[in-house]
């Protein structure tokens, strides 16, 4: 089958969601381990409940955090018209509200897309990346960008942050009660050499579900990149601009001034600078696949 930039974008979509299925699965089974070994929902509740309103929290602001984090500062046209011109006639294209444009004072090229949804959205880049790229290759990293809005991936990444905060919350109390005394196992009936393999096999998971969520997280970070490359190259219908410009990012990449593993996952690029060349267990920590092979696949399909 010929491999075209809409098959790679609905591989890509399938697979962010398999994943995600495959993390709501590891979120159920160990709520349900924890009901059983407490004999009491209660807690989950709670959890809940607190996971979702400091995400909700994060959520509506991010933008804001994030901006101030970074040291972004809104423009007007008339400061970078040629900037203003590649954002507004690509967002027409997408069918997407005009973002409010910011610029990082940082020689290190970079960019990045953050908001709530659509309607509040920002485009970020640094003054290092409109210093080197040219106009082809930047507007293949600002349909990169504009494709994260138009996929809802401030939603995605949202929900997942949710998902892991739940998980190390529900750890972190399995481990706390257990210190001091545990649930109450002695009320329960049936086999106790079943009961003391489901505990044990709970216990493992409770310990490794925070280390699990994270592996996830960054897998679904990952395929949010190379999806929106794929829709970044179907917006401008030319790949080998962002093709291109990942490559100049890359070999002039370092650490930026405001560097933060908190944002980190949010950039085109590590801001904290090209790394060597990775093991695949190196790749597994990684909020972003290797350039290497995020140009491939945008250089192999039509």
């Amino acid at each position: 089958m010929t491999q075209t930039l809409y098959t790679h974008k609905d591989s890509n979509i399938r697979k962010t969601w398999f994943i995600f299925t495959l993390f709501l699965l590891l979120v159920i089974g160990l709520g349900y381990f924890l009901s059983w070994y407490f004999n009491s929902p209660d807690i989950l509740y709670v959890a809940v409940i607190f996971a979702f309103f400091q995400s909700f929290i994060s959520y509506w602001f991010s933008h804001k955090i994030v901006l101030s984090m970074t040291g972004a500062k809104e423009i007007k046209k008339e400061e970078h018209r040629d900037l203003w011109n590649i954002v507004e006639n690509l967002s027409i294209t997408a069918g997407l509200p005009m973002p409010k444009i910011y610029i990082i004072n940082d020689s290190v090229p970079n960019a990045f897309a953050t908001g709530r949804n659509q309607k509040h959205a920002v485009v970020a880049v640094t003054s290092g990346l409109l210093d080197i790229l040219d106009k082809t290759e930047l507007e293949g990293v600002i349909a990169h960008e504009l494709s994260h809005i138009g996929n809802r991936d401030m939603l995605v990444s949202t929900i997942v942050v949710v998902l892991v905060g739940f998980l190390t919350i529900l750890s972190d109390f399995f481990i706390r009660a257990n210190l001091f005394g545990g649930g109450n196992r002695e009320e329960r009936n049936g086999d106790g050499r079943i009961q003391m393999i489901v505990m044990i096999l709970g216990f493992v998971l409770m310990l490794l579900s925070p280390l699990i969520a994270t592996l996830i997280q960054l897998s679904i970070s990952r395929k949010r990149e190379f999806l929106a490359d794929t829709s970044g190259a179907l917006l401008t219908r030319y790949p080998e601009g962002l093709a291109s410009a990942l490559l100049k990012i890359s070999a002039s990449s370092g650490k930026m001034k405001k560097a933060s593993h908190a944002t980190a996952h949010l950039f085109i690029s590590n801001p904290f600078g090209a790394e060597n060349k990775s093991s695949w267990f190196s790749n597994l920590w990684s909020t972003h696949p290797p350039v290497e092979e995020r140009v491939k696949r945008l250089r192999d399909v039509n």
